[in-house]
């Protein structure tokens, strides 16, 4: 489905994951961070865009907190809050039982102030995401801060792990696995609490961060379209995959150009999905990394482009 489709550049590159504000002085603005370590404030009609803070790392996902600060995972750094009132960095954690995180990703902030998130590989950092999506080394978590400052790994053995997004209800969390194209989900009470299923499986390609949105559904960034090569080497030998990644970077799989986000509701059914092919818009921007709808707005970041793009949902 083609919609309508803006592009709004940011004075940086790899504007990676997007969140607006729902309250307070900034309410309506779009935040994003940049590969160079900025968070930017976009204006809701995305005519200005400020510069509020630097982590001094690689900022990827990023949410919003009652209080007005910005929860940033840093890849680089750890988890993070970022006051864009006053530009103040404040490190949480940058570890797990005593190790420190390779690839912090993306997280969401419960009711109660309980942080979840990801983090994407025990092996690779971010500089080496490649190695890790092609090896398929399953070796993503899904972790838990309490309140108290007590972190706990919930989930291990994904598969790249990435987006993590909780329920209207917070019943229950669910991550991304960008490697075997599907949504774990994790019960946090009820019935199944502490069981874990597939929100949904067989994505149309490899998602990214996933965010909920202010119409309840869960909505999925898919980075690329599926790559037959890359499908048929997450089953091949481990020295195989190893040494498709040595080859050289001209040679290795790479992210075909998409732009384009589904949407999912609590029984797994697929709402939405918005595929935008930019050529007709103006523009080569792509590899949709990061997706908020917020109000009949779907904003977007992208790993790669020094911009967000939005699209007019109430127009298609």
């Amino acid at each position: 489905m083609t919609a309508p489709f803006t592009v709004i550049p940011v004075p940086g590159p790899g504007a990676e994951d997007v969140v607006v504000a729902t309250s307070g002085p900034d309410a309506g603005c779009v935040f994003t961070g940049t590969e160079d370590g900025a968070i930017f404030r976009i204006s809701p009609d995305g005519a200005t865009v400020d510069r509020v803070a630097h982590t001094g790392g690689r900022p990827l996902g990023i949410e919003f907190a009652p209080d007005g600060r910005l929860l940033v995972c840093d890849a680089q750094r750890g988890l993070l809050w970022a006051d864009p009132a006053t530009g103040a960095i404040e490190q949480i954690t940058d570890r797990v039982d005593g190790t420190p995180m390779r690839f912090c990703n993306n997280a969401a902030i419960a009711a109660d102030g309980t942080i979840w998130w990801s983090d994407s590989s025990t092996r690779y950092g971010i500089a080496q995401w490649k190695d890790d999506f092609v090896q398929h080394t399953r070796t993503g978590r899904l972790l838990r801060r309490d309140p108290d400052g007590t972190v706990t790994t919930v989930l291990d053995g994904l598969a790249f792990a990435n987006g993590v997004a909780l329920s209207a209800a917070e019943d229950y969390v669910c991550v991304a696995e960008t490697g075997a194209r599907t949504v774990v989900r994790h019960w946090i009470s009820g019935p199944d609490q502490g069981t874990r299923d597939l929100l949904c499986t067989d994505l149309p390609g490899y998602p990214d961060n996933i965010a909920r949105g202010s119409d309840g559904l869960i909505w999925i960034s898919i980075a690329s379209p599926t790559d037959p090569l890359v499908e048929r080497l997450h089953t091949a030998p481990l020295g195989l995959r190893k040494l498709v990644t040595k080859v050289p970077e001209a040679l290795q799989p790479k992210p075909k150009q998409t732009v384009r986000a589904v949407a999912y509701d609590d029984q797994g059914r697929r709402v939405h999905d918005i595929d935008v092919r930019p050529a007709e818009h103006g523009t080569s921007y792509h590899m949709v990394t990061g997706v908020r709808e917020h109000d009949g707005s779907l904003w977007l970041g992208s790993l790669h482009e020094p911009a967000v793009a939005r699209v007019d949902l109430s127009r298609l």
